[in-house]
């Protein structure tokens, strides 16, 4: 049953006509919206919790570079025109590059052996790149290989007289050698292995 009337605020009491008698009734309107906001404020299980904040960036610091493995990057192809000299037609020999490019071990001895005692000899020809826009030949002066083996800190010195041209090459032990090759104010560096002399 209605009130009779609608604007009456809830719990005010009201006034309706029924068959003539003037009856009081108790408005029970309930304004559900405020209630459900005040309630909404004042439930501590309602709080909003604080949204976290940025996550910081985490950078991750790369340590030192591992030294790449020693290895002997043995080439058979053509030689390059500036280290041809004295070969004739399409001739192949055994070679190694500098890390560089601007000097190559041509290995006439091959395999390359430690204490070998065959009479044989671990002859190596190295051959400079010419250097670009240079005139004239720079002074020559010895070829210095710094030759440490992998896995040990006493480095062997061997000289090549005269700058890069024919040597002779032997080291005291079997392994591959890290080779700092010094002439003529220039350096490369290349690796070599010298396998163990036959049973």
């Amino acid at each position: 049953m209605s009130d009779g009337n609608p604007a009456a605020p809830a719990g005010v009491l009201v006034t309706r006509a029924v068959d003539g008698e003037a009856v009081m009734f108790v408005a029970r309107r309930v304004l559900l919206v405020p209630v459900l906001l005040l309630a909404a404020c004042t439930s501590p299980d309602a709080a909003t919790p604080d949204a976290p904040g940025p996550v910081p960036a985490t950078t991750v610091t790369a340590g030192p570079a591992a030294p790449a493995a020693c290895a002997e990057r043995l080439e058979t192809g053509r030689l390059p025109d500036w280290a041809d000299a004295g070969f004739t037609g399409d001739t192949r020999m055994r070679h190694v590059f500098g890390a560089r490019g601007d000097i190559v071990a041509i290995l006439f001895a091959y395999p390359l052996v430690h204490d070998r005692g065959d009479g044989a000899n671990n002859k190596i020809l190295w051959v400079a790149r010419p250097e670009e826009g240079r005139s004239e030949p720079a002074p020559r002066t010895p070829l210095v290989i710094t030759a440490t083996r992998d896995g040990t800190a006493a480095p062997v010195v061997r000289e090549v007289t005269g700058g890069p041209g024919p040597s002779i090459v032997d080291l005291p032990a079997a392994g591959c050698w890290r080779l700092r090759l010094d002439w003529s104010g220039r350096t490369d560096t290349m690796d070599l292995i010298y396998r163990p002399a036959p049973g």
